[in-house]
């Protein structure tokens, strides 16, 4: 091969579990090859690496952009810059929205919002609630996986969760059987509802309305309960199942033994639960408030265990911001306020931060915010490894240069709730970002809009 698309030099490749010094090339949104700088064919448009750490683009479980039905919140045009800007080239859209995607026309809808305005690519899981009717026409429309809540819509957000939600056990049952038919995944929201709102009605009794009391109405059981059902009917249905931002360590515990006994389960955390305890985060109120909760730091320490020992299968970033004004209401009253916040800037830079501390290694890394991802959803090989034939979806990472979470510097429209990680110290600075070939973030100049890059990927 003489000549290529693009080249990237003089970087550290990470490939096929090992690093080595080099580069690679893209032609036609594709890596055609990968080596050593003299053995790289010349690029139409050439980038220095200077060192820099090149990765397989990240791949999000978890993100809430709810465009076209809240665009004051974000649209998929400023998110996903803000997802490149996090080394993020595929998300996994939630259906979360006004209104969400439980009929193929919805999807439909959503699929064209993101084609005419997102930077990376995207896919969309499907409703799976009260209108369970649909769940076989939104597998051929090309949904990749399902979404169900175990609980009744909030006051003022029923038009979010329409047809998202099992409320009751017979409801949930059916869903998984008929998840089952499609041979798709049906991931849960899981927290036992019944649990979450008789604590709630208690502490608001007795007038507790502070950032703990929103702990105490989702205490650890309400997980693990709801966790230990959806198994059981997962093996008694056959349905594969994805257990969303799990935050107990009890929980944990239950999906590995599951694994073991053959149940197809998948198990997601998010940055939060890991990187942050409910000590620490106390004074930010409403802005560290997430269903489920952020708990004490001795949960969130036994909860690296279960990243570490693989039954962690992905990171999901849980992305999803708010208006400040809807937020604020919670600095007085905890339960007046959303849950929820941004994560897609946050994510790799905490991770490579780890990896430095030698709390996690490269590889793991990697699996856990790409690789298995892209494994799990039938995407792989086109996504989640920097191997000849698959997408040039591709960051540069410089893991030596350390900077300070600033939410005024991000690119999400929801920097003015972004208050989790401000003043935190980091490194994996992303320098750049491509998918299929293509430049669409540069922290270090202005790169053309690529808003309508993105494509909708398809297992």
């Amino acid at each position: 091969m003489n000549s290529a698309d693009i080249v990237l030099r003089n970087g550290r490749v990470f490939s096929s579990g090992e690093v080595f010094h080099g580069g690679l090339a893209i032609t036609d949104g594709k890596i055609v090859s990968l080596g050593a700088n003299p053995f790289l064919p010349v690029g139409r448009r050439e980038l220095d690496l200077q060192g820099a750490l090149l990765l397989p683009g990240g791949v999000d479980t978890h993100v809430h952009v709810r465009d076209p039905g809240r665009r004051e919140r974000g649209d998929f045009a400023t998110e996903t810059v803000a997802a490149a800007a996090g080394g993020i080239t595929t998300i996994l859209e939630m259906p979360i929205s006004d209104p969400p995607q439980y009929s193929p026309e919805i999807l439909r809808d959503r699929m064209r919002c993101a084609a005419e305005r997102s930077s990376v690519d995207f896919a969309f899981y499907g409703a799976a609630g009260n209108r369970a009717e649909f769940i076989p026409a939104l597998a051929k429309a090309g949904v990749i996986a399902f979404k169900t809540f175990l609980f009744a819509p909030s006051a003022g957000r029923e038009g979010e969760f329409q047809g998202t939600c099992a409320e009751d056990d017979g409801a949930l049952l059916q869903i998984l059987e008929t998840v089952a038919g499609t041979g798709k995944i049906c991931a849960v929201h899981a927290e036992n509802d019944s649990i979450v709102q008789r604590c709630t009605a208690a502490l608001k009794r007795r007038g507790e309305k502070d950032f703990l009391a929103h702990g105490k109405a989702r205490p650890p059981i309400a997980e693990v309960s709801a966790v230990g059902k959806v198994l059981c009917y997962a093996q008694s249905t056959g349905a594969r199942v994805s257990i969303c931002h799990v935050s107990t360590p009890e929980a944990m515990e239950l999906i590995r033994r599951a694994k073991r006994q053959g149940v197809q389960v998948y198990a997601e955390t998010c940055p939060q639960f890991l990187f942050c305890d409910e000590e620490s985060v106390a004074h930010l109120g409403p802005f560290a408030k997430f269903n489920p909760p952020i708990r004490p730091q001795k949960s969130s320490d036994k909860l690296w265990q279960y990243v570490l020992d693989g039954t962690v299968d992905y990171v999901g970033s849980d992305h999803g911001p708010f208006l400040p004004s809807e937020k604020e209401p919670g600095l007085e009253d905890i339960f007046a306020c959303p849950s929820g916040s941004t994560g897609f800037e946050e994510r790799l830079p905490l991770f490579i931060t780890a990896v430095r501390e030698k709390r996690i290694t490269l590889q793991r890394t990697v699996d856990l915010l790409s690789t298995n991802a892209a494994k799990v959803f039938d995407l792989f090989p086109r996504k989640g490894a920097l191997a000849v034939g698959a997408d040039g979806d591709v960051v540069a990472v410089d893991t030596e240069r350390d900077f300070i979470i600033r939410a005024s510097c991000m690119k999400t429209a929801g920097r003015g709730i972004a208050k989790l990680y401000e003043g935190r110290r980091v490194f994996g600075q992303v320098m750049t970002c491509l998918v299929r070939g293509r430049i669409v973030y540069s922290a270090s100049e202005e790169v053309p809009s690529a808003s309508g890059w993105g494509r909708c990927v398809l297992p």
